[in-house]
């Protein structure tokens, strides 16, 4: 009965931030590794950024290095993506994704939170 739920998505305009949120349940949080994902419409979903469960080292994706900032809570079950300098093209639904292997595919997955960003 895994549960993640995203929240803090929104309508910001271009250069703003905003702060997501995924709380997950019935997971072995402390274990798993946590990744943000994103798909605009009309685009594949692509890869946000991860954070390994062993050692919590991040890895963003290459369009959103230095803006994006991932963090995990396990005393809270929680990972955070806080997200600065927003440009227009960041626009797209974000789904958070969990796994218990590094490198492994993410069996669990949130509803996603929309995100929209105008010029």
């Amino acid at each position: 009965q895994v549960q993640l739920v995203e929240s803090g998505g929104g309508s910001v305009q271009a250069g703003g931030s905003l702060r997501l949120s995924c709380v997950a349940s019935g997971l072995t949080f402390g274990r798993a590794t946590m990744a943000w994902f994103r798909q605009a419409p009309g685009k594949e979903r692509e890869f946000v950024a991860v954070i390994r469960w062993n050692d919590g080292i991040t890895t963003y994706a290459d369009s959103v290095r230095g803006r994006f900032i991932m963090s995990k809570d396990n005393a809270k079950n929680t990972v955070s993506l806080q997200m600065n300098s927003l440009k227009p093209e960041d626009t797209a639904v974000y789904y958070c994704a969990g796994s218990y292997r590094n490198g492994g595919q993410y069996n669990y997955w949130g509803q996603g939170t929309q995100v929209t960003v105008s010029s």
